[in-house]
């Protein structure tokens, strides 16, 4: 899974006001002028956005000023920003496809889907700030109590004293962040909009572990004093943080709980957003958000229940080989959870080994890149814990990118707070789907790209997490199971994972399943631990439509490729098929198509 971070900058860049073109410009200066179009989007989405130019690298120079910043997450700035898609749309529409080159159109192409689905979700539902995909401004996987923590430590650089001073600024300005949700939050509860009661009490809950823990102890204080330490920069950087803390953040975390605890008093426990205000509509317009794809809920539903009765077929027989035969499958993957063998020491010396064995097969498969790559990304990957303070409410595993500059390298998170949770059979295929060759080398290729910045930063779901569901397959292709049985039944289960989404997913939000009936669907389906799979279907009902978007995006890779290797025959070359996938950007997934047909007419079909 990407950071949501990512989402977000890229949702910044999106939202820029846009020029306005008093005549078509000639016909030889379209490619000049869409780029300067794509620029001054860029320019004045990165304006309003001081942590994703933060994410990406970007706030030095012209832009160090904003990295003492914190981005406006008010009312007012979430109507402008609406405002200002529509303003954008419509330039872009105003200047028209007439004379563009074929990439210039799919970048064109790229570009518009984006601000056509912003604009028509951010008019139509007017809450969590505008658009679809995140109904609920306080949970417990985002906001800006959940995510300021994280970014402050891992994203914002100390070097000099001037990053420190900025530090202490946005420091300053987390205490009006977290008001301001707290004001949006407010606003959509007056139009009927508040989280099921079980996502307002983990979010409660880890609201009171922030507001509880003392400033001498709190990521928001320790990181500013461990790094100016480290880099050896003088002054008392202790008191002012701890004083910040203390007298701005704390209070507003006070106040955030109490709204929080009013909410919770009103909460129901359906956990689909069908109960929304036209929320069926809303569900729909989560999966194109997510998906890219015009499948509605039904066909998405019924394409997971065939993939989870295929894929348990393959995992039966895979298990029998391996002398598992009693029980259902998922009581066999229950049983192989609770295995022994395959569990690493719930301590810290056995996650420091966990952490050590995946950096060992992150070295294996670079090895056979080449031989399926015709590009290679330039960035590094390094494997992180989840940071133990959001580890609770985050999920097994996700990515972070890099920055653009390459001063950063991208970062795998692994989710380590309870090893029993991720036994050594699970780790292979999420190591591949984080890392390479998942969303690190997607996401690489992408921001080294010479294609328009703006695409260099699009984030599009579907193409995203289904390039990193292709690359588990790939994986196995590559042959990095062929000695690894137990390892190719961890695929295997990851894989019907994937299908379990669509099913509980558009089973909460179109079908109106509860919460345990999603729980006991995929426990019994895929033996998963049960705090894990609270935490998946939790974080299923507050982004409603993202789960399906792997499984989605999967089959449409898997489709192309195919489709180009019928049409090609012995002139497919599976490491240009990945070249023309990948160096063009996130797309939606019906721009990826023209994008692998343009490609393969290219090659002469």
């Amino acid at each position: 899974m990407i950071d949501r971070r990512r989402l977000l900058a890229a949702a910044a860049v999106l939202a820029a006001p846009a020029p306005v073109f008093a005549a078509a410009p000639e016909a030889g200066d379209r490619h000049t002028a869409l780029n300067a179009l794509f620029d001054r989007f860029v320019k004045e989405g990165l304006d309003l956005s001081p942590e994703g130019v933060t994410s990406l690298g970007l706030d030095t120079g012209e832009r160090a000023y904003q990295k003492s910043q914190l981005g406006d997450r008010s009312l007012a700035a979430a109507a402008k920003n609406i405002a200002l898609n529509e303003a954008q749309l419509k330039a872009l529409d105003g200047f028209g496809t007439a004379g563009l080159s074929a990439a210039d159109r799919i970048h064109f192409d790229m570009v518009r889907f984006g601000l056509a689905n912003q604009v028509e979700a951010g008019r139509r539902f007017p809450y969590a700030g505008g658009g679809a995909g995140a109904p609920y401004v306080l949970n417990q996987l985002q906001g800006a109590y959940h995510d300021l923590p994280d970014f402050l430590d891992s994203q914002h650089g100390i070097e000099t004293k001037a990053d420190a001073d900025a530090y202490l600024a946005r420091l300053d300005a987390v205490a009006t962040a977290i008001d301001q949700d707290s004001e949006q939050a407010r606003h959509d509860s007056g139009l009927g909009v508040v989280g099921p009661d079980f996502v307002l009490d983990k979010t409660i809950a880890q609201l009171k572990a922030l507001r509880d823990t003392p400033a001498g102890k709190v990521v928001l204080v320790q990181s500013l004093l461990r790094r100016t330490g480290e880099k050896k920069i003088a002054g008392d950087w202790a008191t002012p943080a701890a004083k910040t803390y203390e007298e701005k953040i704390r209070p507003a975390l006070d106040r955030q709980i109490a709204l929080a605890e009013s909410l919770r008093a009103k909460a129901t426990h359906e956990a689909g957003c069908w109960r929304l205000p036209d929320g069926e509509a809303y569900y729909q317009a989560s999966l194109v958000n997510w998906t890219t794809s015009s499948r509605n809920a039904e066909e998405i539903h019924k394409i997971g229940l065939d993939m989870v009765a295929s894929l348990t077929a393959r995992m039966d027989a895979l298990m029998k080989a391996q002398g598992l035969t009693q029980g259902t499958v998922g009581e066999r993957l229950a049983h192989m959870y609770d295995d022994p063998r395959f569990r690493y020491p719930n301590t810290d010396e056995g996650k420091a080994k966990l952490l050590s064995d995946l950096n060992a097969k992150v070295k294996v498969v670079q090895a056979k890149l080449p031989q399926y790559f015709g590009t290679l990304p330039k960035a590094k990957v390094e494997i992180k814990r989840v940071p133990q303070y959001i580890e609770a409410g985050s999920p097994g595993g996700y990515y972070n990118p890099g920055a653009l500059d390459g001063s950063r390298p991208g970062a795998y998170y692994i989710n380590l707070r309870d090893t029993a949770e991720v036994p050594s059979w699970t780790l292979p295929t999420l190591t591949y789907h984080e890392s390479i060759p998942g969303h690190h080398l997607q996401g690489s290729l992408q921001q080294e790209a010479d294609i328009p910045m703006i695409c260099r930063l699009s984030f599009y779901s579907g193409y995203i997490e289904g390039w990193a569901l292709y690359a588990e397959q790939l994986a196995d292709e590559m042959g990095l199971y062929d000695n690894d049985p137990w390892g190719r039944i961890g695929y295997l289960h990851d894989a019907c994972f994937r299908g379990v989404r669509l099913v509980v997913d558009t089973g909460m939000h179109h079908l109106r399943w509860s919460r345990e009936k999603a729980i006991r669907y995929m426990m019994e389906a895929i033996g998963d631990k049960e705090s894990a799979t609270i935490t998946e279907i939790e974080r299923y009902c507050v982004w409603p439509g993202q789960a399906c978007s792997y499984m989605l995006g999967k089959l449409e890779w898997l489709k192309l490729r195919e489709e180009a290797k019928q049409r090609l025959g012995a002139r497919f070359d599976i490491r240009k098929f990945h070249d023309a996938g990948l160096l063009n950007g996130a797309a939606p997934l019906e721009v990826m198509d023209s994008v692998i047909h343009n490609w393969i007419t290219s090659q002469g079909a």
